[in-house]
């Protein structure tokens, strides 16, 4: 033989090298009395390997090798693991389990060691599972599916013993249900899922027992216990649970278990908690009890629509206040800023458990929205709530309001205003009525605060749009343009000393379309009064050409000196009043018929004006909504071209609803007007089909 060959190795003779190595780890697990291994007994069993494998066929020992390292597993749990666990029962069983397991990875661990080198291009050549994967394999072959049952059902019992107060060994359950990964992990190569068996095995059976535990446990629950006392039982229930997840469980549980959970003591049971008679949400919402409201939300946002039937009676119970408040009103005949003080107060209360108690969900502010419209549009002893609300605005705004507040508290309420506006089905109503009492506030001076009046507009403006504050806010630049023009009025008279006005005047010119319309008299002046109008109208020719002057002498006033015996008072008038004053610097007694006839009046238009012309609002607001729905249907239909009647109908109640819900009647009305006036035909075989004429 040559130097440099090599001996031959025979299969006996090499195993039983290898055999001593593994009798010597099997030794070791077992404890029984072996010195731990040396550098040299370890080289020398991975070398006896590395010579038997590279030998030249057919002395090439790698096949056999392969097998007899899987043999050497095969025997071990056969003879000695297997007996040990297979009479074993729960945690006896379990901990006899985990400590074999872990004896397990020590001998594969030795073991693949030993023979490393089938890895290197044996099991790959072959396609072979590698040595660790091998040994895992033989432990799940011949042990786990015997065991996995018990395994399973041993843990489950130990989780129901935790739900019922007892301590267990959580360190025990980590490592129990680490094999069923630890397994998973090991046949990969073959089932693809490393939790597979976790899932599988254990994990559908813990779930449907946790269902059934839970199952139980509510039927029970809901019979003893108020709905706060059955939801802190379920809070605390979720809460353990996820904190089972945390010490024992793995993660991806946790969805899962808390829906078992969940579905369980709150999904079948969601409406009978909601409407306990006693202490449901209704009673809670009573009650005012915010804690047990937050805790409602919490637990039954957590479950598939768990929501709709809360946020539901929400809305009703929201509704049923404030059409309490409603009736309070009536029956105490408050129609003005004491209901709606108090529908405010009521929606800063409930959009707080909106936003606090409810997380500013969606529904929530949808439900209480839905609930102020069903009682914001009810009348109270014959006003509206758009007159209402309007008239809550001017007492806060005008001078001499009951509302004594300070600029930040009505900026807070003009806010709040605003929003209830929003709830509010007749929006024009409301403008024609708070333009009304603003055009009188600006044109008497009343307005306590010109910056409140303008901030207002701006959060209209920005809820409702340019085009609903555009008259309300023409009206403050036509004052800015009024006081230029008096300004340029003294300037004419001071460069003109030839003309003389006679008394002083100051004259509020206005562009018509934007103010509210007023009632207009031929009022007989006094010649001094006469004299500086006139002198008016020739400056304002000067400054316009084609413009037309009509004077509202019921918007003017007057500062008239009464001489009385010794004593001179300043009196402030109408100018109606004035007109009939000056009369008696000419006569000592004037019956009342005489007045009217020497001033041209009529019975109407003696008295002061009301403060509440709330017919003629309407009236105008009815007028302009006629031609509100005349322009959105010519709108309509000169973009459709052709349309049938009910589609014409519901487009034209879309696109006008955000400011008033059209009358039907109202829309045939102008349609046939319009078909009347050739903007509109109809189709020749079907009646209810328009064709769009006027391009």
């Amino acid at each position: 033989m040559k130097m440099n060959e090599r001996k031959t190795i025979g299969l006996e003779e090499g195993w039983e090298i290898m055999q001593k190595g593994i009798t010597k780890v099997k030794n070791i697990l077992e404890g029984l009395p072996e010195p731990q291994f040396s550098l040299e007994e370890y080289m020398m069993l991975y070398t006896t390997c590395y010579n038997m494998c590279t030998q030249i066929p057919p002395s090439d020992c790698s096949i056999q090798l392969y097998r007899k390292y899987c043999q050497s597993f095969k025997e071990y749990i056969t003879s000695t693991v297997l007996p040990s666990l297979i009479e074993k029962h729960d945690e006896v069983l379990l901990r006899e389990l985990v400590r074999r397991w872990s004896n397990h990875k020590v001998m594969v661990r030795w073991l693949s060691g030993f023979f490393q080198y089938l890895d290197r291009f044996y099991t790959v050549s072959k396609d072979y599972p590698k040595l660790k994967e091998a040994g895992i394999s033989c432990f799940h072959d011949l042990l786990y599916h015997k065991l996995e049952q018990k395994m399973t059902d041993a843990v489950i019992s130990l989780i129901d013993q935790e739900r019922e107060g007892k301590q267990i060994d959580r360190a025990l359950l980590k490592n129990v249900l680490d094999i069923f990964v630890d397994i998973g992990v090991g046949q990969l190569l073959y089932e693809g899922n490393e939790m597979d068996y976790y899932e599988n095995d254990f994990e559908a059976s813990m779930l449907n027992d946790t269902a059934a535990y839970y199952s139980r446990k509510a039927s029970k629950w809901i019979l003893e216990y108020s709905c706060p006392d059955y939801m802190l039982k379920a809070e605390e229930c979720l809460k353990r649970e996820k904190d089972r997840v945390s010490h024992y469980l793995y993660s991806s549980s946790e969805p899962k278990l808390l829906e078992k959970v969940q579905t369980e003591l709150l999904s079948v049971y969601a409406t009978q908690l909601l409407e306990k008679e006693q202490s449901g949400c209704l009673a809670l919402l009573r009650e005012d009890r915010v804690d047990d409201l937050s805790r409602m939300y919490r637990l039954f946002s957590k479950i598939q629509s768990g929501l709709d039937l809360f946020s539901r009676m929400f809305e009703q119970h929201v509704a049923a206040e404030g059409t309490a408040l409603v009736k309070q009103a009536e029956d105490a005949a408050s129609t003005n800023k004491g209901f709606v003080r108090k529908v405010i107060e009521l929606h800063d209360k409930y959009l707080a458990y909106v936003n606090d108690c409810f997380m500013n969900h969606t529904l929530f502010h949808k439900a209480l929205k839905e609930a102020f419209q069903i009682f914001c549009n009810k009348g109270i002893a014959g006003s509206s709530s758009a007159e209402l609300l309007a008239t809550f605005c001017d007492d806060i705004l005008k001078k001499s309001g009951s509302e004594k507040l300070s600029d930040e508290a009505i900026e807070d309420t003009l806010k709040k205003v605003v929003v209830l506006l929003d709830y509010i089905s007749d929006k024009d109503l409301f403008a024609g009525f708070y333009r009304k009492k603003l055009a009188r506030r600006l044109l008497v001076d009343k307005s306590a605060n010109n910056e409140h009046e303008r901030s207002i507009l701006r959060m209209m403006k920005q809820q409702c749009g340019g085009l609903y504050t555009s008259k309300m806010e023409g009206m403050f630049k036509d004052l800015t343009l009024a006081k230029e023009n008096q300004f340029h009025f003294e300037e004419y008279l001071n460069n003109n000393p030839n003309v003389s006005r006679g008394i002083d005047l100051a004259v509020t010119v206005l562009t018509s379309h934007l103010w509210p319309s007023y009632k207009s008299s031929d009022l007989n002046l006094p010649a001094e009064m006469v004299k500086c109008i006139e002198v008016f109208k020739d400056y304002y020719q000067t400054k316009t050409k084609g413009r037309k002057l009509t004077w509202i002498y019921s918007l003017g006033s007057c500062h008239v000196n009464g001489i009385f015996e010794a004593e001179t008072h300043e009196l402030i008038v109408l100018t109606n009043q004035a007109a009939a004053l000056l009369l008696f610097n000419s006569a000592d007694r004037l019956s009342y018929q005489e007045i009217k006839t020497l001033l041209n009046l009529s019975d109407d238009d003696i008295p002061l004006p009301h403060v509440d012309e709330k017919e003629k609002v309407i009236k105008d607001v009815g007028k302009e909504r006629g031609e509100s729905i005349e322009l959105a249907i010519v709108r309509i239909m000169k973009s459709r071209k052709v349309l049938k009647h009910r589609e014409l109908v519901q487009v034209c109640e879309e696109q006008l609803g955000s400011l008033f819900k059209p009358d039907v009647k109202a829309i045939k009305k102008r349609i046939e007007d319009l078909l009347s006036r050739r903007y509109l035909e109809r189709d020749k075989e079907d009646p209810n089909l328009y064709r769009y004429l006027a391009d």
